[in-house]
């Protein structure tokens, strides 16, 4: 509850569990008085703080109809805090030093992380692959003679298109557009906008700059679809709109037909459900229409170092632990180690009596979680590769947004053991919600350029080296026409 843009909390009741195990047996009460005590400056009011009397109370443990007779008192006192700092008691709540320590302890083990990953990485980069190349450059004779093994025997294939490209375009535009969001909204914190008692500027900021970054969409999601060689451009741009937008239309409806059942205030009026849908249809959709043509238009092309072969190699039979679920589960745990701290905090902040405002950690905590998955999912990668399976495309976006998936799985956790909600209704508002959270992560962490982007330049350069050393060798020079080497390749794997 609200007062002044002052927030004011307070018990409406209590739960008697007391020696009662059976919760059929447990006891129901609401308070009949509450006492409101209000600290104010001349004529501006500076604090409110609400208690309640537990000696007058109604019993409704019994499902019947009971009256209720309702009692407040409100007692004033002077106070010399300027209005102008009234708030800095909330701001301050989060940023208090024994919460200070326990979000820096978070950075560091994060960071810990980080450091440990760059060197698991460095180690293959520099060591695995450099004895790779070296053997490769000075044994001419040994390559030749032998057949080659792990990723340089697949060169041929490691390129080949995606199956579902649309669908595969379209994700890439819309998680882009979710980090673009992301972006923009931690700028906003960081310079001051969102403050405890501007209480709509966040969800106002989202929905506008979702709808303003509709074309990023658009553009991107085209204009990967035009590099993968797609043909329906206005199917892929369909799909785009639809991706995220889909999930998030059936979700509110079902949420919205909840509260009005119930007869909450947190039922958006039919006149406000009509101004979105116009913003949708009048500025959403021409902007990805726009960023969709822009796309298509574009002249980036996708230049593979290696051709690909005209038929895909049989993946061999590999261990279960290679395998697209053991995989993601270990691609999203390390990330999800990383942020599981102030991700407490944050559900604290949204379904608790918290403040969040230090957006500032929440920041180099967001970017230590792309550095974590931007490398787990390289190391991933590489050894998916080495195994001589050259289907990474959607897996690399699979085990990039895993991390999603385990966020849910803390929702289950924080629902059943840090929280005493129950009813359909408060149900359905907690993993409506939450559903709508973990597909944001996902997509944008699966989709926007961290684990993709990462994946494919290292991919890309990596066999980008091998086919120049395999040129020199055979004598083709850096200027030799690249579908002859690329054909003197293909003979020798084949």
């Amino acid at each position: 509850m609200y007062y002044d843009d002052l927030p004011i909390w307070g018990f409406l009741g209590k739960v008697d569990k007391e020696g009662k195990d059976d919760p059929s047996e447990y006891k129901y009460y609401l308070f009949r008085h509450l006492h409101f005590e209000i600290r104010y400056n001349k004529d501006r009011v500076i604090e409110i703080n609400a208690r309640t009397d537990p000696s007058l109370l109604v019993d409704l443990t019994e499902d019947k109809e009971v009256d209720v007779e309702f009692m407040y008192s409100s007692k004033w006192k002077e106070t010399d805090i300027p209005f102008e700092s009234r708030m800095d008691k909330y701001s301050q709540s989060s940023s208090m030093h024994h919460h200070l320590e326990i979000h820096w302890f978070s950075i560091i083990n994060s960071c810990v992380t980080v450091l440990l990953l760059t060197g698991f990485l460095a180690t293959i980069l520099m060591r695995v692959l450099k004895n790779d190349f070296v053997k490769y450059a000075h044994d001419e004779e040994t390559a030749d003679d032998q057949e080659e093994t792990g990723w340089k025997y697949i060169h041929g294939d490691v390129f080949r298109y995606p199956k579902y490209k649309s669908l595969f375009a379209a994700a890439l535009g819309c998680g882009t557009q979710l980090f673009a969001l992301a972006i923009f909204i931690f700028i906003l914190s960081l310079v001051g906008v969102f403050y405890p008692n501007n209480r709509g500027a966040l969800f106002s900021a989202l929905f506008v700059i979702y709808v303003l970054t509709s074309g990023i969409a658009g553009y991107t999601a085209t204009s990967y679809y035009h590099q993968l060689e797609g043909t329906n451009w206005v199917r892929n741009l369909l799909l785009t709109g639809c991706l995220f937008c889909g999930p998030l239309f059936l979700t509110f409806c079902f949420l919205n037909t909840v509260a009005i059942a119930y007869g909450a205030t947190a039922a958006l009026p039919f006149g406000t459900i009509v101004v979105i849908i116009l913003i949708w249809t009048l500025v959403t959709s021409p902007l990805l229409v726009f960023g969709g043509i822009a796309g298509k238009n574009s002249k980036a092309e996708f230049q593979a170092p290696c051709r690909t072969t005209k038929y895909p190699r049989e993946i061999p039979m590999l261990p279960w632990y290679r395998g697209t679920l053991p995989q993601m589960a270990m691609a999203g745990f390390l990330p999800f180690s990383a942020i599981y701290i102030e991700l407490y905090y944050i559900f604290a902040s949204v379904w608790g009596h918290k403040i969040y405002t230090i957006y500032s950690i929440l920041f180099i905590v967001f970017i230590i979680l792309l550095i974590v998955t931007a490398f787990i999912t390289v190391a991933l990668t590489y050894f998916q590769l080495a195994a001589e399976d050259h289907e990474w495309w959607w897996r690399s976006f699979l085990c990039g947004g895993s991390t999603g998936l385990f966020i849910y799985s803390y929702c289950l956790y924080y629902y059943y053991a840090r929280s005493d909600m129950s009813g359909f209704m408060q149900t359905s508002f907690f993993f409506g919600a939450s559903r709508v959270r973990w597909l944001v992560v996902y997509v944008k962490k699966r989709c926007s350029g961290a684990p993709f982007e990462e994946s494919a330049f290292y991919t890309i350069h990596r066999f980008w080296l091998v086919s120049v050393d395999k040129m020199d060798q055979i004598g083709c020079g850096k200027h030799a026409p690249p579908c002859v080497c690329d054909s003197i390749l293909d003979d020798n794997v084949v």
